[in-house]
C-alpha cells in the first residue's frame, strides 16, 4: 500500500489555468485568488465561464496572453470524466513548460488513455479532490470547499518530482489532506467508499416514485440520511459509473450475495437459525460501521445522544448552542429533525460519554426538554 498523508509543502506563485468552471473548477479558483494566485479560467459553456468570472474564480482565458509573457505554471483540468483525457492532452501541447493536473473522480482509465496517446507524462499527475456538494455549477462554488477534505494524488511512474510537488502544492494551498495512491488502489477505494453508496442511495430513493405522500409523512432521518446523495447530478454519476464499472461490478457482486441471503432468510424469517442470521447480518453492519473514521479523521469514537426539543422559531437553535458553549460541553455531531405534526424541532446532540449527564442536568436546569 502506497497511501500517505501531509500537508502541501511549499506554495504555487501561479498564474494557473482552470479548464472547467463546474462546482469543483470554480471552487479551487476562488481559493487560490484567495490566496492572492492569479487564476484564468476556460469553460465551452460560455455562461459558465462568464458565471464564475462574476464571482470572483479568476479571469478570463483570453486575457492570459496580455498578461503573460510566459505561460502558466499550472493547469487543472476540472472537465468532466468522458473528456477529460482529450482537455489534458491539449494542455499538455498547448503549455509546455506547465504541469498539468485532472480532478476528474476516477483515475487508471484516464492515466492509460494518456498513456496510449504518448503525451508528456512527466508534466501530469491524476488528482482526486474528496469534496463535494449535492449542488452543482459555479453559482455553488466556494473557496473553502476542500478544506480538511481529503486530496488524492496519483502519479504515474513517469511523473517527475517536481510535477508531483506542484500538484501537492495545490491541494495544500486549498486546505486539504494530501494523501497518494497508485491509480488502480484510489479506483479500488473509491469504488467502496464513494461510488456504492451512491448506488446504494440512488436505489433505495428510487422505491420512493409511487409511495403515497402519507406514507412519506413518517419519514424521519434515516430515510433523509441513506437517500440525501441520490439527489446528485445523474449525468455526472453516469460517467463516474462507467468509467469505474469493473471496480464497482466486484463490490456488487458481494452486495448481491447479501441481498440473496437476507431474502432466502425473510422468506421464512422462524425457520431454524434464522434469527441467528438476522442478528448476524446486523452485526455485521455494525463491525463495518464501527471501523469508518470519527472526527477529524481520527479513529472511531463512541459518543452519546441526547434530544432537546426546541420552539420551531428564530434564534432557539442559536441559543441552545450558546448556552451548551456556557455550561462547557463540546458538541460532536449535531444532527435536526421536526416533530411530526407539532410546531417543535428536534435538536440530536452528541458528545463525549463522560459529558453526557452533565448535559442533561445543565441544560434542564435551564428550562429546555431533554429527552435521553
Amino acid at each position: 500500500m502506497s497511501a500517505f498523508h501531509t500537508h502541501g509543502r511549499g506554495h504555487l506563485d501561479g498564474p494557473v489555468v482552470i479548464f472547467g468552471t463546474g462546482l469543483l473548477g470554480a471552487s479551487i479558483g476562488l481559493g487560490l485568488r484567495g490566496r492572492g494566485v492569479p487564476v484564468f479560467l476556460s469553460d465551452p459553456s460560455p455562461t459558465n465561464q462568464a458565471v464564475a468570472v462574476d464571482i470572483g474564480a479568476g479571469r478570463p482565458i483570453s486575457e492570459l496572453a496580455a498578461e503573460l509573457d510566459g505561460g502558466p505554471q499550472l493547469v487543472v483540468v476540472a472537465a468532466p470524466p468522458d473528456v477529460t483525457a482529450d482537455v489534458v492532452e491539449h494542455a499538455l501541447g498547448e503549455y509546455p513548460g506547465a504541469v498539468v493536473v485532472d480532478i476528474a473522480s476516477v483515475k487508471a482509465g484516464i492515466q492509460a488513455d494518456l498513456r496510449r496517446r504518448g503525451v508528456d507524462m512527466s508534466r501530469y499527475v491524476g488528482t482526486h479532490p474528496m469534496a463535494g456538494r449535492e449542488k452543482s455549477g459555479p453559482v455553488a462554488a466556494r473557496g473553502e470547499l476542500f478544506t480538511s477534505m481529503p486530496w488524492v494524488l496519483c502519479p504515474s511512474e513517469e511523473s517527475s518530482a517536481d510535477a508531483l510537488q506542484t500538484a501537492r502544492s495545490l491541494a495544500g494551498d486549498l486546505g486539504a489532506i494530501v494523501t497518494q495512491f497508485n491509480a488502480e488502489e484510489h479506483d479500488e477505494a473509491v469504488a467502496l467508499v464513494s461510488h456504492l453508496p451512491q448506488v446504494m442511495s440512488s436505489l433505495l430513493a428510487s422505491r420512493l416514485q409511487g409511495t403515497p405522500l402519507h406514507a412519506l409523512s413518517l419519514a424521519g432521518n434515516g430515510l433523509r440520511d441513506t437517500t440525501r446523495i441520490a439527489a446528485s447530478d445523474p449525468t455526472l454519476w453516469v460517467q463516474i459509473l462507467g468509467g469505474n464499472a469493473g471496480k464497482i461490478v466486484e463490490i456488487l457482486y458481494g452486495v448481491r450475495e447479501d441481498l440473496n441471503r437476507l431474502i432466502g432468510t425473510l422468506e421464512d424469517p422462524l425457520a431454524p437459525g434464522a434469527r441467528l442470521d438476522l442478528a448476524q447480518l446486523m452485526s455485521e453492519g455494525n463491525a463495518g460501521q464501527a471501523r469508518v473514521p470519527g472526527k477529524h479523521g481520527g479513529p472511531p469514537q463512541a459518543y452519546s445522544w441526547l434530544t432537546v426539543l426546541v420552539d420551531d422559531k428564530p434564534g432557539q437553535i442559536a441559543r441552545l448552542l450558546t448556552e451548551i458553549g456556557e455550561i462547557g460541553v463540546n458538541v460532536e455531531d449535531l444532527r435536526l429533525d421536526h416533530s411530526s405534526g407539532q410546531n417543535v424541532g428536534m435538536v440530536e446532540l452528541s458528545v463525549l460519554p463522560n459529558k453526557h449527564d452533565l448535559l442533561i442536568e445543565a441544560l434542564s436546569d435551564r428550562g429546555w426538554r431533554v429527552l435521553q
